[in-house]
């Protein structure tokens, strides 16, 4: 692999970004660890399977963010924005992770099941997005940093508006716009039936909280989606599973205590290694194969890793891992 492209904004003590992608001439490394594990632990396919306890913990979660927005429904801006950084965007960063695990069929083995649990699940975000996600989703496993496939790589235009702290710091506020917009302009795919009954619902619901108790509840509901996606320590995951901060490593894990908020998604390589794994299985995966894992960067806050972001002169949008599709994948 290489660092592509010329060398940009040196500072007075010689560290500089660059002005491209990381370029991988080799596959993703995931499929090859994962066919190297299992014949060597063949016991992990044990570990295959839906969680049977994810609908109960999502319904949980939608009826506590439900009920809290009723409850504000008359309360001022001021204590409404600071329930929603410090409770509500909790709660919402989990139902978009909940999301993510539904997509990969981990609450039931019927998909049909994981897309209706999906739409559930979506209903205090605000915003239909659950299908969507779903498509893109699959493709960033499968088409890991590919060119023009993997919609959660920065674009070049992001990537050359943001080229000093600053505009990282804004950038990472609204990152969340970014992950959502990206693949509409970059790789729109026209909405299906599905995505009409996510709109659907999820416009009945917002109607319902707008007619009921007001636009407060709504926009609790909102602001607690948009500061969980930004300056947020749950946010931190957007960076830190796969910006290159080594350059020999493209994909990374998290073995903080946020993971028991987070459906375990900080263990992103063995989630990558193995997407069939439910997240509260994945602590087994490195406990099974520990070799396979030990020796590889890790981070264990994601507070840190988006300071690091951010005040890293040489860490930018463009510290991501990119790869031309191969015969194989294609």
């Amino acid at each position: 692999m290489r660092k592509g492209g010329e060398m940009r904004e040196e500072d007075n003590e010689g560290v500089v970004m660059a002005n491209d992608f990381f370029w991988s001439y080799t596959d993703e490394p995931h499929a090859s660890r994962r066919r190297q594990i299992l014949s060597q632990y063949p016991q992990i396919k044990e570990l295959f399977g839906p969680d049977p306890f994810a609908s109960f913990k999502i319904a949980v979660v939608v009826s506590l963010q439900l009920c809290t927005a009723i409850i504000l429904h008359d309360a001022g801006w001021l204590k409404m924005l600071a329930i929603a950084y410090f409770f509500g965007s909790f709660l919402n960063h989990n139902l978009f992770l909940a999301i993510h695990e539904l997509s990969h069929n981990l609450a039931f083995s019927t998909p049909v099941y994981n897309r209706w649990l999906g739409i559930f699940a979506n209903l205090p975000i605000g915003v239909p997005m659950s299908i969507t996600f779903q498509k893109y989703h699959l493709e960033h496993h499968r088409f890991q940093g590919v060119d023009g496939i993997d919609m959660d790589v920065p674009s070049c235009t992001e990537a050359q508006f943001v080229t000093n702290t600053i505009s990282k710091a804004i950038w990472v506020i609204f990152q969340l716009f970014f992950y959502a917009l990206r693949p509409l302009f970059l790789k729109p795919k026209p909405p299906g039936y599905w995505e009409f009954i996510n709109l659907a619902i999820q416009v009945a619901l917002d109607g319902i909280l707008l007619y009921f108790w007001g636009w407060k509840s709504f926009a609790y509901l909102i602001l607690s989606t948009f500061v969980g996606g930004g300056m947020h320590p749950m946010a931190g995951h957007f960076i830190s599973e796969h910006y290159v901060f080594n350059p020999e490593q493209e994909t990374y894990s998290y073995y903080g205590p946020l993971n028991l908020m987070t459906w375990c998604v900080g263990y992103h390589n063995e989630h990558h290694d193995f997407p069939r794994i439910p997240g509260n299985k994945l602590h087994k995966v490195k406990e099974i194969a520990p070799e396979y894992y030990e020796g590889l960067d890790s981070y264990k806050s994601w507070s840190q890793v988006i300071y690091m972001y951010i005040m890293d002169r040489s860490i930018g949008p463009f510290s991501r891992m990119k790869r031309k599709l191969s015969k194989k994948s294609a």
